[in-house]
């Protein structure tokens, strides 16, 4: 295993994702989770009483992920194949945190995926944005001509409203990287105290 893989997975990964929010507990939809980087650190965050969901299109990466929960016996996770579509196959009010993380600029009809996005988190939850590839960070694909701002304006539009940037070291596709977090609460400007968020 590539070695910032390998430390992240250990438990860089955890640490991370505890500094932007999830907690024990909590459920998560990894959107987009590949080969599961987020999706294992999360599950050792949330713990027994939390869950992760785990979506993604492409089963080659959902094999990968197969193979870690297996080997990792990690009960709290629960893969889910796609075929592409922006419906996601959850009940409204069911997610603590969405992370979308490196996927958007795949996706040209992001609407409707903030739209789900929206429907699926909890009154009290977060939507943790990594906006890899746009105007100003290795531009690709959909996002190739659109700035960080225009990014959050974007999201905004959809009933969010964010409430914290991060720059961090965290992990793209199999090395180490330094990018911008995007934290959105649904539609209000205050903070929550997440340490009192409801279940």
């Amino acid at each position: 295993m590539n070695p910032d893989v390998e430390s992240w997975l250990e438990g860089e990964g955890a640490k991370f994702l505890r500094k932007i929010g999830v907690k024990p507990g909590d459920r998560v939809l990894d959107f987009g989770c590949g080969s599961g980087h987020y999706s294992i650190p999360a599950s050792r965050v949330v713990g027994e009483q939390g869950s992760v969901y785990a979506l993604d299109k492409e089963a080659e990466a959902l094999d990968g992920l197969i193979k870690e929960v297996e080997e990792n016996n990690l009960l709290n996770i629960e893969i889910k194949e796609t075929v592409g579509g922006l419906k996601i196959d959850l009940p409204d009010g069911a997610i603590d945190v969405v992370l979308a993380y490196d996927v958007l600029h795949y996706l040209e009809e992001r609407e409707k995926l903030f739209t789900e996005f929206h429907r699926v988190l909890k009154e009290e939850g977060f939507l943790s944005v990594y906006p890899k590839h746009h105007k100003d960070d290795h531009p690709l694909s959909n996002l190739a001509n659109l700035s960080l701002e225009e990014i959050i304006e974007e999201i905004e539009k959809f009933g969010f409203s964010l409430e914290e940037k991060f720059y961090e070291r965290l992990i793209h596709d199999d090395n180490y990287n330094q990018g911008i977090i995007l934290n959105f609460i649904i539609g209000i400007s205050i903070k929550p105290q997440r340490t009192q968020r409801k279940r």
